[in-house]
């Protein structure tokens, strides 16, 4: 089916608030999903996939576990990265400051395809991004790779994963100049390019979004669900029976 920009964030946002997190800005976390969606890479499957996990992990800040000269390690704790990434970017482009690299290691986290958008944000900064994990399932090994003069990255796909990434884990590199990635993508198995990239969000903007029927319909049910639940919550406390 076909939906909006619009219709999708505003669904997005009333399932997250449903969930009853503390961390987390429900508007943010919307407007990542329906960017991804936008880019054909699947936001609301992303999306309903992480909820369940989301209504049941850890709800408050993640950890600084390490620290050093344009370095950061943080542990999520299990987390979905959607909850947490636009503060960590933010905190994560202060302490770069006057550098002209800053690494940014992210461990114990999932959903991290939902980090889309707020990397490709990095390019209105003059900032590049080069960003890495593994994934249990196909494709093994995802790189994504931000030229600081497009606000579309290139991802490069591989079936096999890499020794040195947890399954768990995401790198996030920032530069001032480019990165040169001839030795990241020697032997990738599928590409998708910066210009296949705008091309799709510029038909989403035109022709509408395409989103699988049902899972749709799976996001419209957990909103629902969700708003049916407050609504009884709210009679009883407001001395409904």
């Amino acid at each position: 089916m076909i939906v909006s920009h619009n219709e999708i964030v505003t669904m997005v946002n009333k399932a997250f608030l449903g969930l009853q997190r503390e961390v987390g800005e429900a508007d943010l976390i919307a407007s990542m999903v329906a960017e991804l969606q936008m880019a054909g890479l699947n936001g609301i499957t992303h999306f309903n996939n992480a909820s369940p996990f989301i209504l049941s992990e850890r709800d408050e800040p993640i950890d600084i576990v390490h620290q050093a000269d344009g370095e950061v390690s943080l542990d999520l704790h299990g987390s979905s990265l959607v909850c947490h990434l636009p503060a960590v970017m933010d905190y994560a482009i202060e302490k770069m400051g006057d550098r002209d690299h800053f690494k940014i290691y992210l461990h114990n986290c999932h959903n991290r395809w939902l980090a889309y958008s707020e990397l490709a944000k990095l390019a209105a900064k003059g900032i590049a991004c080069l960003a890495k994990w593994d994934n249990g399932s196909a494709p093994k090994h995802t790189v994504f790779t931000l030229d600081k003069r497009f606000v579309y990255p290139d991802l490069y796909f591989f079936n096999e994963a890499q020794n040195n990434y947890n399954t768990n884990d995401m790198v996030i590199e920032l530069s001032t100049a480019n990165f040169d990635i001839e030795q990241e993508i020697q032997h990738f198995d599928q590409k998708v390019s910066t210009d296949e990239l705008f091309e799709t969000h510029k038909r989403a903007w035109k022709e509408g979004i395409y989103i699988d029927d049902e899972q749709w319909a799976l996001l419209k049910k957990s909103a629902a669900a969700i708003l049916v639940e407050n609504s009884e919550t709210s009679s009883k406390g407001a001395g409904g029976v």
